[in-house]
């Protein structure tokens, strides 16, 4: 029943040519940990899902994507990735660009198993054109509606980023909005978790403290010890987002050998380095949450 395992050891189970969904939002909550396990490693040619941030331009500029399925992929305050806008303009990743509604409902059709869900978002917008490959269904009811029949997004893996986990696969996760974390999961045939803290067993039995159990723990394949794991992006209520270190990031993208300098600084050599070429886990720990 022991799920622990290690950031390596995760990254070997995924192979080539594999759909990932990545959970939290934007700059919040993503497994920063994980994604340069992923930089570091030598896959390639991934389906990716995701509600984007800087996960997204950085496998975008490793070259690690394919494809990309995306509700819109922003740092907030910086509106666009730069480094997925270097990716998009240049038409090196293929993508199916979805409202963040749609997105939602093929993660949900995943998670019960079902080929797709019937709605009538999309419809007579942009998003049609762009996802040529849509179909509609006529309602069975005396209605007879049209609707937009949203296709399931199954994952093979999905990698959510928690506050606290046990061995058994427990999770908690913190802060004001649960993204769809829980949709990641159930929507995946495996998910990796990574968490600030990792204990033998969680205590879900406190009512102030249970709702934050997003998921079942039966979804969960692995759970991984790294503290500060969600940096550069907050990790709600542990630390907020590095706009320091996410502007810096996003400077680069202007620059020849960018992305080349950034992976330098970062990325390569191993985790257990990184709080500290990212400025400290003091500085990390005192970043503030973000206020909008």
């Amino acid at each position: 029943m022991n799920k622990q395992m290690s950031l390596r050891e995760v990254v070997a189970t995924l192979s080539n040519g594999m759909t990932i969904g990545i959970g939290g939002w934007g700059p919040r909550r993503k497994p920063m940990a994980l994604i340069r396990e992923i930089l570091r490693s030598d896959l390639q040619d991934l389906t990716v899902v995701a509600y984007g941030g800087p996960e997204i331009g950085m496998l975008c500029a490793a070259g690690k994507i394919k494809r990309l399925i995306y509700g819109f992929v922003s740092m907030d305050f910086i509106p666009i990735e730069p480094f997925f806008r270097k990716a998009r303009q240049a038409g090196t990743v293929e993508v199916n660009e979805l409202d963040e509604g749609l997105l939602m409902l093929g993660l949900q059709a995943a998670a019960h198993r079902l080929p797709f869900l019937p709605s009538r978002v999309g419809l007579g917008s942009d998003v049609i054109a762009s996802n040529p490959h849509f179909k509609t269904v006529a309602s069975p009811y005396d209605d007879g509606e049209t609707l937009l029949a949203m296709p399931a997004i199954p994952l093979d893996a999905a990698l959510i980023h928690v506050s606290r986990a046990d061995r058994l696969g427990n999770t908690q996760t913190d802060g004001p909005d649960p993204y769809f974390d829980a949709l990641f999961a159930r929507a995946a045939e495996r998910c990796y978790v990574t968490a600030e803290t990792v204990v033998d067993r969680m205590d879900l039995t406190h009512s102030d403290t249970a709702k934050n159990n997003l998921f079942e723990r039966c979804f969960v394949s692995g759970v991984i010890d790294a503290p500060l794991g969600a940096h550069p992006t907050a990790a709600h209520d542990a630390y907020g987002w590095d706009a320091d270190h996410l502007k810096a990031y996003a400077a680069l993208a202007g620059e020849d050998d960018g992305w080349d300098d950034y992976f330098e600084t970062y990325v390569a050599g191993d985790e257990d380095g990184y709080a500290e070429r990212a400025g400290g886990v003091r500085h990390i720990r005192n970043l503030p949450l973000p206020v909008l």
